[in-house]
């Protein structure tokens, strides 16, 4: 076997071929981390189209699952930044106290679900830090690659999410039920 780039022919029938295989595992991936069936199929979707591209360009430098998820990741993280963006004027509408809503009238039970909210409500950067480390499972080191910055930024980062998500996801368990934790 040579060591040099696979064919863009047979890269594409080999992305053709991973497609069936992999949608489960990146939709699955996906899923779990935006909280929305239609987010994440958008995600998906442009995961695919992702793929497609880089193939298209000879850029793919291992056609795996592994690879689908990283792009996946990638996908993850411009959504939660785009949604900052779009959503500025919506979060300071809704932190201020005068319109804050009442607790959710169907009375949400779930955990995962009160943690999603939680996080939905962290900025951009405070939302990608925690998804990486904590549902990514990656370490510090790679997690200040994949944000551009140093592990001693990315470790102060990580403290200042975790406090912003403690206090975001008590908040919401406290409207939740009415009860002080």
């Amino acid at each position: 076997m040579s060591a040099s780039r696979p064919d863009p022919i047979e890269q594409r029938r080999a992305l053709i071929a991973l497609y069936d295989s992999a949608l489960p595992e990146v939709y699955g991936y996906l899923a779990s981390r935006c909280g929305s069936t239609s987010v994440a199929e958008e995600l998906t979707s442009d995961t695919f189209l992702a793929a497609v591209e880089a193939v298209k360009r000879d850029t793919v430098p291992n056609l795996t699952v592994a690879w689908l998820i990283g792009v996946a990741r990638h996908k993850v993280v411009d959504h939660w930044r785009r949604r900052e963006r779009e959503g500025r004027l919506v979060h300071a509408v809704a932190d201020d106290p005068a319109r804050a809503p009442g607790p959710d009238e169907w009375d949400v039970t779930l955990d995962a679900l009160v943690a999603n909210d939680a996080l939905a409500e962290l900025s951009a950067n405070h939302r990608s830090a925690l998804t990486l480390r904590y549902l990514d499972g990656l370490p510090v080191r790679e997690v200040a690659d994949h944000l551009g910055r140093t592990v001693g930024a990315t470790e102060v980062l990580l403290v200042r999410a975790r406090a912003a998500f403690r206090a975001r996801y008590e908040s919401r368990s406290t409207e939740r039920t009415g009860e002080e934790r």
